[in-house]
């Protein structure tokens, strides 16, 4: 791995100091690093794998979208602004429909490539909690079942449409019916 790696690990180590993954005792980096291997795995380009690390500082931190672009480059800045849901105090509804919307219809390759490890990190995070916990899983979240399953195979269906050979696309979605099919 590159010094640029390690030091956006390092960047988001800092910046989600003291945040956990929700309803655990977890601290949140581990969801930024579970991004990156994903896309390490998925051989992404450095600048994928750099944003997935830092995916969620907009979102969720203090950090601007200056300080990613005067540390990590300008694309890596561009894809972490197009991983961030726009209008955090949208409603639930309105902010997963403009997530769908814009990997049906805007997003590139590699922008698909990091939202899908995104959400297949939050999704295997889900199987691993459900088989530990059941259906107490679904009260961590702001929607319930109904709605996560729809928001999931919305997605699923966004990112197999654009038919790219990559493996994570298909991976997903079979986890998606897997999981959901309960």
């Amino acid at each position: 791995m590159s010094d640029k790696i390690f030091q956006a690990i390092e960047f988001a180590q800092s910046a989600h100091r003291g945040q956990y993954r929700k309803g655990t005792k977890l601290p949140y980096i581990i969801h930024p690093l579970g991004v990156m291997e994903i896309l390490l795995r998925e051989n992404a380009p450095e600048e994928v794998v750099i944003a997935g690390i830092l995916h969620d500082t907009l979102e969720d931190t203090a950090t601007t979208a200056e300080e990613l672009e005067q540390n990590f480059g300008k694309r890596v800045k561009e894809l972490v602004l197009a991983a961030t849901e726009p209008e955090h105090d949208a409603p639930w509804e309105t902010r997963k429909q403009h997530t769908i919307e814009f990997i049906k219809n805007i997003a590139d390759e590699e922008v698909l490539l990091l939202s899908c490890a995104d959400k297949l990190h939050n999704l295997n995070s889900m199987i691993e909690d459900y088989a530990r916990i059941g259906d107490e899983l679904w009260h961590r979240f702001k929607r319930g079942k109904n709605e996560q399953k729809w928001y999931y195979e919305a997605l699923a269906k966004a990112y197999t449409s654009h038919n790219l050979p990559h493996p994570i696309f298909k991976e997903y979605s079979h986890k998606v019916d897997q999981f959901f099919a309960y």
